[in-house]
């Protein structure tokens, strides 16, 4: 199958998908989440694949949706940018449609029966970090960094895996604040599985999913399904349901409005810069707050 944002690949009994839009960090735009989703049914549907890779092409795994351009890219899945065309009833339905909306694309990771080994480096933030946290196993480089600045305005949680993988005092922390965490953090906070310097990201990729390709794919099975039903009681499908109705809200406040104007009037950096410059972090941070790379 061709795509147009991501790439696929076997490499023996491993699958490897890759965001593919690296000029933009890979950011979210149509068809990605549902070229993602496709790709993982095809993985799911080979006798030959045992395990998925899931990375981003170039010095980034995903920077989050792309809102440049005024949004119109979004109007596929119904989203308008124009307020005076917003009905919120079809904004909720394009939300919880399994077969359209975006969010429920991103669960086709949870999902898959076959296990998903994700590999991060350079930002994953926004919808990006929900991507890369729905997987099973997630290794990141000690740089990189994850956040959620949608917390401050224009979004809401999605999936809420965040919630899930962070304790209270930490999913609380993160989810009022916006603020960053970067690999290495992550991985000592439960956020992500491993870190290591970036320079052994790709080696300690895969030679996980390599030793995970030598079990049998239904054990692999068997074992993602039963740790995953805990977490289904706990809630986390329907907090994948009610994740994008509160975002939808969110990204129609008097505030979120202003944002997207500030973006289309002035460039997606004079919108980062108002939403980000109070708290010093992301792209308006020192080196500290940024990966290596940068």
């Amino acid at each position: 199958m061709a795509y147009e944002t991501i790439l696929y690949e076997k490499k023996g009994r491993i699958a490897v998908i890759t965001l593919n839009r690296p000029d933009k960090y890979n950011t979210i735009r149509p068809p990605m989440p549902d070229e993602i989703d496709q790709a993982i049914g095809c993985a799911n549907n080979d006798g030959e694949v045992s395990v998925i890779i899931l990375q981003g092409a170039g010095k980034s795994f995903c920077g989050g949706f792309d809102f440049s351009g005024g949004l119109q890219h979004f109007e596929s899945y119904g989203i308008s940018a124009d307020p005076a065309k917003y009905d919120p009833g079809m904004d909720m339905m394009m939300s919880l449609n399994p077969h359209a909306g975006p969010t429920q694309r991103f669960m086709s990771i949870w999902r898959s029966p076959k296990p998903v080994v994700v590999k991060v480096q350079g930002w994953c933030v926004g919808g990006g970090s929900e991507y890369a946290l729905l997987g099973d196993i997630v290794i990141a480089a000690d740089d990189a960094r994850f956040g959620t600045p949608y917390s401050r305005v224009w979004g809401c949680h999605l999936t809420g895996i965040w919630i899930y993988r962070l304790g209270l005092a930490r999913a609380k922390h993160y989810a009022l604040t916006g603020r960053s965490i970067s690999g290495k953090e992550a991985a000592e906070v439960g956020l992500v599985n491993f870190s290591y310097p970036a320079e052994r990201l790709d080696a300690e990729v895969w030679d996980y999913a390599e030793k995970l390709a030598q079990i049998p794919v239904t054990q692999l099975a068997a074992m993602k399904f039963v740790t995953n039903q805990v977490f289904e009681r706990m809630g986390l499908e329907h907090t994948a349901q009610l994740g994008p109705i509160l975002d939808g809200i969110m990204r129609r406040t008097p505030e979120a409005r202003e944002f997207v104007r500030t973006a289309k009037e002035q460039g997606v950096g004079a919108a980062i810069e108002k939403r980000d410059g109070p708290f010093a972090d992301y792209s308006q941070g020192d080196a500290s707050q940024k990966p290596k790379i940068y």
